[in-house]
């Protein structure tokens, strides 16, 4: 399951710039990130005029638009999902999901303050909040990160999240050579490989597999 974080701030905490500092430093380790932005006002990413939006106009409950280098899906629904109905939706082959908003939210949070805009926070360590990035110091039992500090925060994410399993699920060796695995790509190949080795006669529940693939 890929693990979310959500950035959460009272408004302009400077959520969306935090979220800037973080995703080069994480792609930089490795990781790939996906994010999610609520908006509670709605949105429109569609022009007038543009063929998908005459389709969307037309009557069409889903569009895709497709490019050799993007995908977008423009799709009508009735309720406000949260997190984790997006995430099992309509995301996949990413490591991590950083999310702006979604304060209501159960999932782990990380609240941006700025001390000469607001005088609270929004979270306490009630709701699932596991950092807080500010320009001043908190005592609520957890870790406070300078604004600037994306290195620190980032070392925490991989820490909680990324790097809850420290023996590796899957090694891959390729004509000798370990190759790196981020872990969500040890999570999928470790799930199809059982999946497929399960259905095999005396199968039933395998523990440990080796897959040998020989040359031609």
């Amino acid at each position: 399951m890929i693990p979310i974080v959500s950035v959460v701030g009272k408004s302009d905490s400077g959520k969306t710039t935090l979220i800037e500092k973080l995703i080069p430093e994480l792609t930089r380790r490795g990781y790939k990130v996906a994010t999610v932005k609520h908006d509670v006002h709605g949105f429109d990413v569609d022009r007038e005029g543009k063929d998908s939006w005459r389709h969307k106009q037309a009557g069409a409950h889903t569009v895709v638009i497709s490019s050799p280098t993007k995908l977008a899906l423009i799709r009508d629904v009735d309720h406000d999902a949260d997190l984790a109905e997006l995430r099992d939706k309509y995301i996949r082959d990413v490591d991590l999901i950083l999310s702006e908003g979604f304060k209501k939210n159960t999932q782990p949070k990380i609240e941006v303050f700025r001390k000469e805009m607001h005088r609270d926070l929004l979270c306490t360590k009630e709701d699932n909040l596991v950092a807080i990035a500010a320009n001043q110091s908190f005592a609520l039992g957890v870790p406070c990160f300078d604004l600037n500090d994306a290195r620190g925060l980032v070392d925490l994410i991989e820490e909680k999240f990324l790097k809850a399993v420290k023996t590796p699920l899957v090694r891959l060796r390729v004509d000798g050579k370990e190759i790196p695995l981020s872990p969500f790509i040890q999570q999928s190949i470790r799930g199809t490989v059982r999946g497929m080795v399960s259905s095999l006669k005396g199968c039933s529940s395998p523990q440990t597999v080796e897959l040998e693939v020989l040359p031609d």
